[in-house]
């Protein structure tokens, strides 16, 4: 009871104080208004609200950027532009009161806009371009011999041009030179050259494809954190009545960048799109457009510091006294609470203190997708919790929700273990995270559904499950490949997966592979080589690299082992540990093959002779170099990445198997470091003594894992 009256007495005297000293309390509080539209479908009505600056149209309910096919002009080589024809007063030359910037710095205004845009192939087979842009502009002009590459931005004689004052975020279909590639988002400040990129064909977008596709597209930027941020997500159409199902905005962005308006854009400036077309030609088309700006034009005068005191004086006292008579309970209600949970560890706090946190869902919207964790809606098991498949009814969108099923300690680290790594990863053969929850104990993990389940149920589900064709087959360990190289070298932290086995491949509606189940999963700063699991060996059985029993640490080198585990599954349709031909495992039986000459005999019996036969040799060699028993000689990704497109071929296998020496000369730094004692064997790991990791209990699941 101390802590309640303590409490309530703090709330009476910081009450008085502010009704004592209203004025010093609220002299600078006032509240900026915000300006707020929505616009779509487009009718010629709107040649009223928007500058249309031609070759620029409104037809088809959408604003054409560019040329509709449907008009009398010529597609090739232009460019247009549409505005919202009232400017805004984006930032001041001195603070507005109550701003949190201070000084010479001024305010600068927030906005929030989000557009729905469909990039059409006017010919399906021909190659698109150029592209299309948001952007911020000081006038209702268009450049002069602004298509091609300039997308209607600027042109050769002004590109670059801090005087241009614009600021853009483009979606652009055609490389240029400066372009990482023909399908990516960039972030435009004066010029067509980009200053920040981010490939769409790695997020699973592209943005002019074959078939008829719509995105929606979220710019937002914060004025008192100068940070703008972007994000992407497909939408669809009901093709009877052409209503949008619109998919709320992604938790995470696919591009940020810090940067300060008012260096940029001119004090009034004004909202729109351009577009362009060049040799190659596509239709810029855009459906739906919302726009929200904080209002600045009576920021700074005298009239509005009076009023923003008038608004401090009469609304912000009562407001404020109430505020603090409820943080009085607030704080007693929240030490009970803490109380209560004092057994368990803040996971709440951990969660919404990651960078980029996914979205928060309620426990009682995944339970109602799931019809309560019916048994029918099970997708699999694995070692840390069971997988349901459910639907969310407001975005009628299918997701597969992880229910863990530890809740000590270590399963509440394994959630935050994956939840840390895959909230910040972007690939498209990875499986996509959309959420989490956490209710008294309990803790879920959702992701994007994937219709095919996992490799491992197509490769050894029976005979219900058709066999997989070796074209699918090699699609899919191309793109396993992908994205482990992506883990390794492409993020800016090297992610160490630590379980890659087949029931972590997912399989998307089209057989694409995404590489899941990130519960073992650690990063690693750039520097470092290993992870050190100090419980135990990382991983499941048959998976393992050798070195691992001995140093319990994981490294790059170690998920090469486990690919190729992979690779030898998929390719002879047998699991790693299978006792065939007289061995013990799968490796052995296919190095003896090797040594024969007959490795392709190797090949699942299942295809009879439906198989490529180089391919299938490629990808049985380079299992076994994957497999090779001294980390330092198994094929870096890149390597691996290139052998499999067929650029480079396999790095020559010894005819047998090579002896496992530990520690090797050629052990990663800091691997071998730990090592005080050598160990060899031919054939690991039958002979391998694991005596100082007996507490490791090797773990197996076959069923899909997510």
């Amino acid at each position: 009871m101390k802590l309640k009256q303590l409490a309530l007495i703090t709330s009476g005297m910081l009450l008085l104080l502010f009704l004592l000293f209203p004025a010093a309390a609220f002299s600078d509080a006032q509240n900026l208004e915000t300006s707020q539209y929505k616009w779509g479908p487009f009718d010629e009505s709107y040649y009223n609200t928007f500058a249309v600056i031609k070759p620029a149209t409104i037809s088809n309910e959408a604003l054409q950027i560019t040329p509709d096919s449907a008009g009398n002009f010529t597609l090739y080589n232009r460019s247009g532009r549409v505005f919202f024809n009232q400017s805004f007063v984006l930032w001041t030359d001195s603070d507005s009161p109550g701003s949190a910037t201070t000084g010479a710095s001024g305010r600068v205004a927030s906005f929030n806009t989000s557009f729905l845009v469909n990039v059409f192939r006017v010919n399906s087979s021909a190659v698109p371009g150029e592209g299309l842009a948001f952007l911020i502009a000081p006038n209702l002009t268009l450049p002069q011999g602004s298509h091609g590459e300039y997308l209607g931005l600027t042109n050769a004689a002004s590109d670059g041009n801090p005087s241009n004052h614009l600021l853009a975020v483009e979606l652009d279909t055609y490389k240029q030179s400066f372009d990482p590639d023909d399908n990516h988002l960039g972030l435009n400040i004066n010029s067509i050259r980009s200053n920040k990129t981010v490939s769409l064909s790695d997020l699973d977008f592209q943005i002019a494809p074959n078939t008829t596709k719509f995105y929606m597209v979220w710019v937002q930027y914060d004025g008192v954190s100068r940070q703008l941020d972007v994000f992407m997500a497909e939408q669809l159409r009901d093709p009877k009545t052409s209503d949008f199902f619109i998919r709320p905005r992604p938790t995470n962005p696919i591009l940020t960048a810090n940067l300060n308006l008012k260096d940029i854009v001119q004090q009034k400036s004004y909202f729109g799109f351009s577009a362009s077309t060049g040799s190659a030609i596509q239709l810029n088309c855009l459906l739906r457009w919302n726009l929200t700006v904080e209002n600045l034009s009576g920021v700074g005068s005298e009239d509005s510091k009076n009023q923003g005191l008038k608004i401090g004086l009469g609304v912000g006292v009562p407001v404020v006294a109430l505020l603090l008579l409820g943080l009085g309970g607030l704080v007693y209600y929240v030490h009970k609470r803490r109380r209560a949970a004092a057994s368990g560890p803040n996971i709440l706090g951990a969660l919404k203190s990651l960078p980029g946190t996914p979205r928060e869902f309620e426990f009682k919207e995944l339970k109602k997708a799931t019809n309560n964790f019916d048994e029918k809606h099970k997708l699999g098991q694995g070692g840390f919790g069971v997988v349901y498949r459910g639907v969310l009814p407001k975005e009628n969108l299918e997701v597969a929700v992880k229910k863990f099923s530890r809740d000590n300690l270590k399963g509440k680290d394994d959630f935050l273990a994956e939840l840390t790594i895959i909230n910040r990863l972007r690939h498209k053969h990875l499986v996509r995270l959309l959420g989490w929850c956490h209710k008294t104990g309990m803790l879920l993990i959702v992701y994007e559904y994937m219709p095919n389940g996992s490799l491992d149920n197509h490769l050894f589900g029976g005979p219900e499950n058709a066999t997989l064709g070796w074209s699918q087959r090699y699609k899919i360990v191309s793109g396993v490949a992908s994205a482990l190289h992506y883990l390794h070298n492409e993020y800016d932290q090297r992610v160490i997966h630590r379980d890659l086995k087949a029931s972590n491949i997912m399989l998307d509606s089209h057989f694409n592979s995404r590489l899941g189940d990130f519960g073992l999963a650690r990063a690693l700063d750039n520097e470092k080589t290993s992870y050190a699991e100090l419980e135990g060996v990382p991983g499941t059985m048959g998976y393992i690299a050798p070195e691992c029993f001995h140093t319990g640490k994981a490294t790059c080198e170690s998920d090469v082992y486990g690919f190729g585990a992979v690779l030898l599954e998929v390719a002879c349709g047998q699991r790693p540990w299978t006792k065939i031909g007289g061995f013990q495992c799968v490796v052995d039986w296919v190095w003896s093959l090797h040594r024969d000459g007959s490795v392709l005999e190797a090949v699942d019996e299942r295809l009879g002779s439906d198989y490529v036969a180089e391919e299938a040799e490629r990808l049985l060699l380079l299992g076994l170099a994957c497999s090779h028993p001294i980390a330092n000689e198994r094929p870096k990704t890149q390597a691996i990445i290139q052998i499999i497109s067929g650029s480079v071929p396999v790095p020559p296998v010894p005819p047998f198997k090579p002896a496992f020496v530990w520690p090797s000369s050629s052990m990663p730094e800091g691997v071998s470091s730990v090592a005080n004692t050598a160990t060899t064997t031919s054939s690991w790991p039958l002979g391998i003594s694991v005596s100082d990791r007996s507490e490791w209990t090797p773990r197996y699941d076959s069923q899909d894992s997510y």
